[in-house]
């Protein structure tokens, strides 16, 4: 039957020149080599010797489209004569079942928070199939929130339009950064509903079941070699298929073969070579991933292992977030209580989980062969992020070691000011080389810009509040004191406390700041490390004959890695608060804005409009499955209707109690 779909497709877009839903060229390769669970019904269970559970999606009532990306969708040679079809909501809602697609969902199990959690699992997602399109790319594409799977555990297999609407945005804001990433085609709204206590203070409401249509070459991540892992000395959790070899070495074969062809063309034959060889590549793609999420101040929020993909995407949008104010403990995810995944351990957390990798495929390649290569790792994080750096400041030329410590300086001049990260690097294409003719001009402008870049001291103050209820924290200094393992396993280890404490004393200091004496040190700060970079820029151009157009190639280089645009918190809200007022308007307008994220020459116009008053930007549905953590409650943000998005800006005063768990 399958053989005849495939067949019947190639047919009918030689004759017709083109695509529609019903011809799609499906190849499920991943199901005819990986083992399918045999167990048919859908039902909560422990999954072993699988890496699928056939399922079905669940139907939705009168599913509308939200949005869609047309470059994403081009991917699966999805055009836009078929987005306007009414079947395409039926198709992507799960309501009715693509020809040549088998819906299953995907076992993997994973290390959450620091700890192996067992089996996890596509818990709110469904695998449709493999499209192979029209230029020979292979593209693997999953509904989420499409019901209930075997690995739904206590939840329902249901995302709500807040967190769909916040991965459709992100998945492609990412994508047109050019940072690796999977892809959002669609999100899809119904009225069916499902219960979500938004607040997490027992006043559950009722929330519109959306979905999500993600794409990538595959969705297969570090937890997915997870699944053979033995008992766990601190859990005492296993992975389904522990002593299953057969199938690991299975998964590893498929993997290489399939998304690493190089690696397997060239070490096809020497299965350890090969095996060792994609563990090194797997790794430096990790490294440079991660290098670009730090040039562009975005943070995750939940690095867990099964949230790690193994061709190096950026997969799994939950509470991440874009810096505003720079802060390197900046934490996106507010119920991250240790704050294991700030902004600034992201490197080193990811470096953590290849180990875990390591460990995971370590009975098909000892470790004695993987471990030693995390130097890797290191080596193409400093590599990358140097490169980012430099391109970030504009230096094309002179290359010398002072560069790192005026890099620094400068991240330290943001985190002393509280300075607007990306605003605050892209202002910096404005400032020519020294022997320009208009160079004071554009110095001084350069110089005010960043000090209005900083945050004020009221800003401060609140940045600085305690994460915790005091008593609470008293409750965690206590059990520090009797016992310590109890804090470390409620996830708030004797860093966080310090770090809560630092908050606590660091606020008792602004207390006697004023306004003015912060604006003051904000300027000489700003001085200062700018007297450094234009000293930078005279080693710069050195040599330079034609000064107009090593000036042109400079605001070129800068303006295409430090962006105009980036999906901040407050600016999802806003699409988020409109779309629950059944106004789809701003989702599309802030995606026709994020796929210009670099653009000088894009004119925001009448794009610029006054929002609405809105509640709560939760991310993660209460009840969805995959939350190893118990989320905090959100606060609720009311803001004047007469305020404009200027979608380019640090986030106004109504924004910055926002948060997201």
């Amino acid at each position: 039957m399958l053989s005849w779909r495939r067949l019947y497709s190639t047919l009918h877009r030689i004759i017709t020149k083109m695509t529609t839903l019903e011809t799609l060229h499906f190849d499920n390769l991943a199901l005819r080599i990986l083992p399918i669970d045999p167990e048919k019904q859908n039902f909560v269970r422990q999954v072993p010797g699988a890496c699928f559970s056939l399922v079905k999606p669940e139907t939705v009532k009168n599913p509308s489209l939200v949005a869609f990306s047309k470059s994403a969708l081009a991917l699966l040679d999805i055009g836009e004569d078929q987005v306007k079809r009414p079947e395409f909501v039926e198709y992507f809602s799960g309501n009715k079942i693509l020809p040549g697609s088998e819906p299953a969902a995907h076992c993997y199990c994973g290390h959450q928070f620091g700890y192996f959690s067992g089996q996890l699992g596509d818990g709110a997602a469904m695998y449709l199939g493999e499209i192979v399109n029209t230029q020979g790319e292979r593209w693997e594409f999953q509904l989420k929130g499409a019901g209930p799977t075997p690995y739904s555990r206590q939840a329902d297999g249901r995302k709500v339009l807040r967190s769909s609407i916040r991965e459709f945005l992100c998945s492609e804001a990412m994508y047109n950064l050019g940072i690796p990433t999977t892809r959002a085609g669609s999100c899809i709204i119904s009225e069916s509903t499902v219960v979500r206590d938004i607040f997490y203070n027992g006043n559950p409401i009722n929330e519109k079941c959306t979905l999500v249509l993600r794409i990538a070459p595959t969705f297969l991540r570090f937890g997915s070699f997870e699944i053979f892992k033995p008992v766990d000395d601190e859990t005492g959790r296993k992975g389904p298929s522990v002593g299953r070899t057969d199938i690991l070495c299975k998964m590893l074969d498929y993997t290489i073969e399939t998304f690493y062809k190089e690696i397997w063309d060239n070490h096809g034959l020497d299965e350890q070579k090969m095996y060792e060889e994609f563990y090194k590549e797997v790794v430096r793609r990790t490294a440079r991933l991660v290098a670009g999420w730090q040039s562009v101040g975005w943070c995750h929020g939940v690095l867990n292992t099964d949230n790690m993909s193994v061709l190096g995407l950026t997969i799994d949008y939950g509470p991440y977030g874009f810096m505003d104010r720079y802060d390197p403990d900046f934490i996106c995810n507010a119920s991250d209580d240790g704050g294991r995944y700030t902004y600034k351990k992201q490197p080193e957390i990811c470096r953590w989980n290849c180990q875990k990798f390591a460990e995971a495929i370590q009975e098909a390649i000892p470790l004695d062969k993987t471990i030693p290569h995390l130097e890797l790792y290191d080596q193409e994080f400093d590599s990358q992020y140097k490169i980012n750096m430099r391109k970030k400041f504009g230096l094309q030329h002179a290359d010398i070691p002072e560069d790192k410590e005026l890099f620094e300086l400068f991240f330290e001049t943001m985190q002393k000011t509280g300075a607007d990260f990306n605003s605050s690097f892209r202002c910096l294409s404005r400032l020519p080389l020294p022997s320009s003719p208009d160079f004071e001009k554009h110095h001084k402008e350069v110089e005010e810009y960043l000090q209005q870049q900083c945050c004020s001291v009221e800003e401060l103050r609140l940045s600085c509040k305690p994460r915790m209820d005091p008593r609470q924290l008293q409750m965690f200094l206590n059990l520090l004191q009797t016992n310590p393992a109890i804090v470390e396993m409620l996830g708030m280890g004797v860093k966080g406390i310090a770090q809560e404490l630092e908050r606590l004393e660091k606020l008792d200091e602004l207390k006697k700041l004023t306004e003015e004496e912060k604006k003051q040190k904000d300027k000489t700060l700003w001085e200062d490390w700018l007297k450094k970079y234009v000293d930078r820029l005279k080693v710069e151009e050195k040599k330079v004959t034609d000064i107009q157009s090593v000036n042109q190639s400079r605001v070129t280089l800068m303006n295409s890695v430090n962006p105009r645009f980036v999906l901040r918190n407050y600016i999802a809200h806003n699409a988020i608060a409109k779309a629950e007022n059944g106004d789809y308007s701003e989702v599309r307008r802030v995606l026709k804005i994020l796929e210009n994220p670099y653009s000088d020459d894009f004119d925001l116009g009448d794009l610029t409009q006054a929002p609405e008053v809105s509640t709560s930007t939760a991310d993660e549905d209460a009840g969805a499955a995959g939350s190893s953590k118990p989320s905090k409650r959100e606060n609720s943000c009311k803001y004047p209707s007469n305020v404009k998005i200027m979608y380019d800006s640090k986030p106004p005063s109504w924004a910055l109690d926002l948060r997201v768990t």
